[in-house]
């Protein structure tokens, strides 16, 4: 399992649910693409980081119909991850600013398991790119086409009122993949941060107790995993 962080960096927050998804059972990876490993959030911390992800040539901000670079990146460290463990493929879990990238890494026949967690970019500014998902019309061909034909399903999660992961997006994803998108939508009001938007459905905002809406999500997320990433004949 490929973990990618979000916004902004690996907070502990982010390594307690890599941590979840090892538990279960999965040999996980967890790149640093910004910030400072361990460091808790901070408001100002993270406008820093989106900042600077703003201005890096890795990652396009805007862009509604490329993927960002970083994802050839992560593409080659799917295969290599591949290579040293084997088994039937890899999953993909991607946050926020990097929630649509398991769309982009689908390009590659190993990967079985993509979740598209509160996907946030392009940064939904106007129309087109509150329903775009950051990938090319080649990239998104791909992965419609091996979702189909190698029976593979995608995960994709949001809070039913972030403005950050509008819902334009989701419907999009239901009109590309159709029955083959799993959508999770989990009520705003269960968020972990009394006054604040929900945003992060796995890691910030989620309250982990037993039959808490942001709980069940992330168990469903390890199902789903353990269910696509299944020996296949």
């Amino acid at each position: 399992m490929i973990v990618i962080h979000e916004i902004p960096g690996i907070a502990p927050e982010v390594a307690r649910f890599a941590t979840w998804v090892a538990d279960a059972g999965f040999t996980v990876a967890m790149p640093s693409l910004f910030g400072t490993p361990g460091r808790p959030l901070t408001g100002s911390y993270a406008l820093g980081q989106f900042a600077r992800a703003c201005i890096s040539r890795e990652f396009a901000v805007l862009a509604a119909h490329r993927a960002s670079p970083v994802t050839e990146w992560l593409r080659a460290l799917g295969r290599a991850l591949r290579a040293e463990v084997g088994g039937p493929g890899i999953g993909a879990v991607g946050m926020c600013l990097t929630g649509n990238f398991a769309l982009a890494l689908m390009a590659d026949p190993h990967l079985l398991a993509p979740v598209l967690a509160q996907p946030s970019l392009p940064v939904p500014i106007g129309a087109a790119r509150r329903r775009a998902l950051h990938v090319s019309p080649e990239q998104l061909a791909i992965a419609k086409r091996r979702s189909a034909e190698d029976d593979i399903r995608l995960l994709a999660l949001r809070f039913s009122d972030d403005p950050l992961c509008p819902a334009e997006r989701m419907v999009r994803l239901r009109e590309e993949f159709g029955d083959r998108l799993e959508a999770i939508e989990i009520p705003s009001s269960s968020g972990r941060r009394p006054g604040r938007k929900a945003h992060c459905t796995l890691t910030h905002d989620l309250v982990d107790a037993a039959g808490h809406p942001t709980a069940l999500a992330r168990d469903r997320v390890i199902a789903f995993l353990h269910e696509q990433l299944r020996v296949r004949p």
